[in-house]
């Protein structure tokens, strides 16, 4: 009979430099997929301590000291799950975004990613250090493979997780969205599990940072490239991925549910609802107040605010 293998996909909203606010969540949703779920290990988004993008907070010596706090104290209050999540590490060869797996008061993996975006609206090298090795980690006896958003879109890392004995790989992401991203996502996920015949589990963030809003939209993909199993864009949840472990160390998740992508008009809405939420929330706005023209423009801006905070905290005048 094959074994088991539980692996919660943590696709959740943080808020950029709320350390102590990040971890919390963190803590409350491995204790949920532990108890509820029996998972084995929960993946988290990139950079889940800090938020993303962390940006010149970054070169704060105060957020370093946070996060390693907020480090012990996950440590300290969760055992019984490994939790596998994002975090800057500073150390004496430099900065990295780097991911880490918590195992019962201890780290006992730490990947850094080695494919830093430097376009658009990444600006990751102005912090940030590449690193250049693998990582792979025994999780309930099956080797596992760590990679980080970017590392996806090259065939290098994945391969030499492969290449280090993984069977399996997690992808911790924040990666935004823009229209038709998730089609390119699974278009680069497909070519990075045939190439490695490995299935991937891809965690993506979800919420709005100011410009950026991160649409989750998380999935697992089998080693042929099929996906098997997709969290809803734009809503924030817990994800249980369970997967059969033959006795060839062969890795195959079992199916899943496949939530179908919104058409490309109503992910664009949602994108805009769910960027102005968290605008208003993240800053700690009462509310919203809304200039009408009596155009068009004016009264699709009062329509997404009202889906986004509700009609009694949006003020509508008339010019």
């Amino acid at each position: 009979m094959p074994q088991r293998l539980c692996v919660v996909i943590a696709q959740q909203n943080y808020l950029v430099g709320d350390v102590s606010g990040n971890a919390l969540k963190i803590i409350e949703a491995a204790l949920r997929a532990r108890d509820e779920f029996q998972a084995d290990a929960i993946l988290f988004p990139e950079l889940t301590l800090t938020g993303y993008p962390p940006e010149d907070l970054l070169l704060r010596p105060g957020l370093h000291r946070a996060v390693n706090q907020a480090l012990e104290n996950i440590q300290a209050q969760v055992t019984g799950i490994d939790i596998v999540l994002g975090f800057p590490e500073q150390t004496d060869a430099g900065l990295f975004n780097a991911a880490a797996v918590l195992r019962d008061g201890k780290r006992i993996a730490t990947y850094h990613k080695c494919h830093l975006p430097n376009y658009n609206v990444f600006d990751e090298k102005r912090y940030f250090t590449a690193g250049n090795k693998s990582c792979v980690v025994d999780i309930a006896g099956v080797p596992v493979g760590l990679t980080v958003c970017e590392d996806i879109w090259y065939s290098e890392p994945m391969l030499k997780a492969k290449q280090a004995g993984a069977r399996l790989v997690l992808n911790l992401n924040a990666s935004p969205f823009h229209q038709a991203k998730g089609i390119e996502r699974e278009a680069e996920l497909e070519k990075r599990v045939q190439e490695a015949g490995l299935p991937v589990v891809y965690a993506n963030l979800v919420g709005g940072q100011d410009e950026l809003v991160f649409d989750g939209a998380s999935l697992v993909m089998t080693a042929d490239g099929k996906v098997c199993q997709r969290a809803p864009a734009f809503e924030t949840g817990l994800f249980p991925v369970v997967f059969n472990v033959e006795a060839d160390g062969v890795v195959t998740p079992q199916p899943g549910q496949i939530t179908e992508p919104d058409d490309e008009l109503e992910s664009i809405y949602k994108a805009l609802v769910l960027g102005t939420r968290d605008y208003i929330e993240k800053n700690k706005f009462p509310g919203a107040i809304i200039g009408l023209s009596g155009g068009i423009d004016s009264a699709l801006t009062l329509a997404i605010t009202v889906d986004a905070i509700g009609a009694e905290r949006v003020e509508a005048v008339m010019m």
